[in-house]
């Protein structure tokens, strides 16, 4: 797959996974990991990093267990605004992908 165009699909699929559910860096990793095994543990955590520097993601840390703390990550609005945006952009171009007769 193309990096670029995978690149926004991790994007998009990372804030959606966040927007329903505030979950643990190595979480995410694992979860998607399911979905694109071609993808390094690595590239996950540098997605994570950018979507926090753009400010659509904050970290916060969770309760300390048996091991280093947790660093946990939620949504913001502008990330529900871009994740919407994201969504809708997704919709449009599977719409005109299939006319054209793509399936």
């Amino acid at each position: 797959m193309d990096a670029q165009l995978k690149k926004g699909i991790l994007d998009m699929c990372i804030l959606y996974i966040i927007s329903q559910k505030e979950m643990y860096g190595y979480d995410i990793m694992k979860y998607m990991g399911k979905f694109f095994p071609e993808v390094d543990e690595s590239t996950f955590y540098a997605i994570l990093r950018r979507l926090n520097k753009e400010g659509l993601t904050e970290v916060y840390y969770g309760q300390v267990s048996n091991g280093p703390q947790r660093k946990y990550y939620r949504i913001l609005d502008k990330g529900r605004e871009n994740l919407k945006n994201s969504i809708t952009d997704w919709k449009n171009i599977s719409i005109i992908v299939n006319e054209i007769g793509i399936k």
